[in-house]
């Protein structure tokens, strides 16, 4: 019988979790075995995977959890070296020439386990089939939103931390915003994705006034002064070979409107980045990082932002990843060959 065992998570600040109890029911009805640890931290309570019928073990027991079981997570393992005996689940992030994925690489090579990388769980065009854009959008956008509403006050961006909801979440940004008077105008870039479309949504919410790009006004390849006219920009596009620059370095001493820019997209380290004013992601203690003070400029750039509303964020992404974990009985084809296929090409 296939064995799917949820771990818990221990990367700070992560409360999410790839299934939901209603997921592991339908799971349990095909005939798939789930088991669930206990987390001081999962958004969802474990008395609901209780009443689905999981099976129940002890947290961050997953190292002795069965060899045949598929465990299952979404953020990083403990880099404590240990062999990987088991298949896992999880964003890996170890294809792209990351130090630290090479390092899990060496510990599946080693340990005989495999890596079925969420970030390349692929459908046959290639589309991913299950992602947490729409929520980092939302969430990249409150935080921008948030930076600049500092500096109406005079100051830095203060900490963040995980909301019960996006109501909670919104509700504190509205009353900021209110304190200022007056409202910020956004241009989001990206605006037909997932992540382009939660962050118009957030700033539409919050009364904000949103120009919306995507590959069509980019085309010409910049530059784009029009980015300059406002007050907040979102970049939430990926950056890939052929991606424009959108604020280039001299726009830091350059006449403008922009102070707050949002990089939703978060790929600092990239050769494409096409926001090069800045250098590093920023963190939820430091969410925005001040790159020019006359005038003033701040980036937002923290890259696990659907940490920061774990239920919404959670159910979402779990029914779009249900189906493909209803066929893990078949590991061999479908989407779970083709992430199989990715694994072996880079161990």
């Amino acid at each position: 019988m296939t064995h799917l065992w949820v771990r818990a998570e221990q990367r700070p600040n992560e409360e999410r979790v790839g299934l939901t109890p209603e997921g592991a029911a339908a799971l349990i009805a095909a005939g798939i075995r789930v088991t669930v640890e206990e987390s001081s931290v999962r958004a969802i309570p474990l008395d609901g995977y209780k009443a689905a019928g999981c099976e129940v073990a002890a947290e961050n027991s997953w190292p002795q959890a069965p060899l045949d079981a598929i465990i299952f997570g979404l953020k990083e393992l403990p880099e404590d070296g240990t062999p990987l005996p088991h298949r896992h689940i999880m964003f890996g992030h170890a294809y792209k020439g990351q130090h630290s994925g090479r390092a899990l690489l060496e510990r599946f090579k080693t340990g005989g386990g495999t890596l079925y990388d969420l970030e390349y769980l692929v459908d046959e065009d290639g589309r991913r089939v299950a992602a947490f854009g729409y929520w980092a959008g939302y969430a990249g956008a409150a935080v921008t939103l948030k930076t600049w509403a500092a500096q109406q006050r005079g100051q830095e961006c203060p900490p963040v931390g995980v909301y019960p909801n996006k109501d909670a979440l919104n509700a504190e940004l509205l009353a900021e915003l209110d304190a200022t008077g007056t409202r910020p105008r956004a241009i989001v870039i990206g605006a037909l994705g997932r992540v382009g479309t939660g962050a118009a949504d957030l700033c539409e919410a919050m009364g904000v006034t949103v120009t919306k790009w995507d590959m069509a006004e980019t085309a010409s390849g910049g530059p784009f002064p029009e980015i300059l006219d406002h007050d907040l920009f979102l970049n939430c596009i990926f950056a890939r070979p052929g991606t424009p620059i959108f604020v280039p370095r001299e726009a830091l001493s350059a006449q403008r409107n922009l102070t707050a820019i949002g990089d939703v997209a978060c790929d600092p380290d990239s050769d494409y980045n096409p926001v090069p004013v800045y250098d590093r992601a920023t963190t939820w203690d430091a969410p925005a990082l001040r790159v020019a003070t006359d005038p003033v400029m701040d980036v937002m750039a923290i890259d696990n932002l659907p940490s920061m509303l774990p239920v919404e964020s959670s159910e979402d992404y779990a029914t779009q990843l249900l189906p493909s974990l209803l066929t893990l009985t078949n590991l061999d084809s479908g989407v779970w060959g083709r992430a199989r296929a990715e694994f072996v090409k880079h161990c």
